[in-house]
């Protein structure tokens, strides 16, 4: 049988990857394997505890923390944001998701915190980025490949948003990215912490991911990896080379003035397996649980519609959504697993759980993802970790 060392090289081989590590957990069985190197160039071989950029992979940790300020009572699933966030007390909404961005209409209702989670609260990405409502998403609010050192501190950024209207009545769409990024803001504001700190105490700290967070300190920049963008194909092989995009001392080497909660996080192959293992209920601190079961199975449910499945296709790739991750409603390619919950990074990373066989899995890549679709290497790594 190939192992994963096999199946990571030969992308790496192939030239299409510098480095990558992936891990599969079944039960108590944990294979590891770190192949290629941590950039192009002088960079130091890929191991176990390099530090990536997991980009999306921050959603699900956001949606974590958010349960946990509900289970405290802090915040309440039917709970309009707009006592914590009154720059979108009383939204507006485009007429019609391809009109212009000042024709519009009164939300009919107010957004939630489960709409948050879900991403159905009328603000993020639809298929046509080309729509005009979508357009401020990019150029006021930074939304799109992680740029941390770029965005405004969270109050200026909540005042951005505030002038941009959603593109569909909250609770009608399933729209990408922008969701998390408000969820992030609402969680401090609710803890009276920031965003960093809130994460660092509650999960990170409790959990031993000790290289966790929104910035690599000075010390463990050695162990960071370069970033980088491909050809346009996205095909295997070196087409049109590697581009660095962000060095180990670029934007990711200091705290950001916004704390990305949909894609601002760095972190380690273990880091993200210690955070699995909690949801799975295996990662228990002290002999208590961060997050019940019941918030678990929320957090791995799927809520979307057939309707918004099918609108979001071009980034759920057929899977549902949960509050803070993709979830597999049905097996339609040999990796899939119903009830499979994780999702993936624009920065070449992906973390899954299986409620239902207690696995995990984590792929980091220093490779940005040409588009929304899993990549042959994503894929191979799946087929690898469901035993197929």
């Amino acid at each position: 049988m190939t192992s994963l060392r096999e199946i990571l090289a030969s992308h790496v081989s192939s030239g299409y990857l510098p480095g990558a590590v992936g891990l599969v957990a079944r039960g108590d069985r944990v294979e590891v394997a770190a192949v290629g190197s941590a950039g192009v160039g002088d960079f130091a071989p890929m191991a176990r505890d390099t530090i990536f950029r997991v980009a999306s992979l921050t959603k699900p940790v956001a949606a974590a923390a958010a349960m946990m300020l509900i289970e405290e009572g802090r915040l309440a699933l039917d709970e309009p944001v707009g006592g914590r966030l009154p720059e979108i007390a009383s939204p507006v909404v485009v007429r019609t998701p391809s009109g212009p961005v000042d024709d519009v209409v009164p939300a009919q209702r107010p957004i939630t915190v489960e709409h948050l989670l879900t991403f159905r609260a009328g603000y993020g990405f639809p298929a046509d980025f080309s729509l005009p409502a979508v357009q401020p998403l990019f150029a006021d609010l930074r939304q799109g490949p992680p740029q941390p050192q770029l965005v405004a501190e969270p109050d200026a950024w909540m005042k951005a948003l505030a002038r941009i209207p959603l593109l569909y009545q909250p609770g009608e769409a399933w729209l990408y990215n922008t969701c998390s990024d408000i969820l992030g803001v609402l969680i401090a504001r609710a803890s009276g912490r920031p965003l960093p700190e809130f994460l660092a105490e509650r999960i990170f700290e409790p959990l031993g991911m000790r290289d966790t967070g929104f910035a690599v300190p000075a010390a463990h920049l050695g162990r960071f990896t370069g970033y980088y963008r491909g050809g346009d194909d996205g095909a295997e092989g070196a087409a049109g080379g590697l581009q660095l995009v962000d060095a180990p001392d670029g934007q990711w080497s200091r705290t950001p003035a916004f704390p990305s909660a949909a894609g601002g996080l760095v972190s380690t192959a273990d880091d993200l397996y210690a955070f699995g293992r909690m949801l799975l209920g295996e990662g228990a601190v002290g002999g208590r649980r961060l997050l019940s079961a019941e918030s678990v199975r929320r957090m791995t449910t799927d809520w979307l519609t057939p309707a918004q499945r099918a609108a979001g296709a071009l980034f759920l790739e057929g899977q549902g959504w949960g509050f803070g991750g993709s979830v597999d409603i049905e097996r339609r390619n040999p990796w899939n697993e119903p009830g499979r919950y994780g999702w993936i990074g624009g920065t070449g990373t992906a973390w899954h759980i299986v409620p239902a066989t207690g696995s995990v899995t984590v792929l980091l890549t220093q490779r940005e993802l040409s588009g929304p679709a899993s990549p042959a290497h994503m894929q191979d790594f799946w087929r690898y970790a469901a035993g197929s």
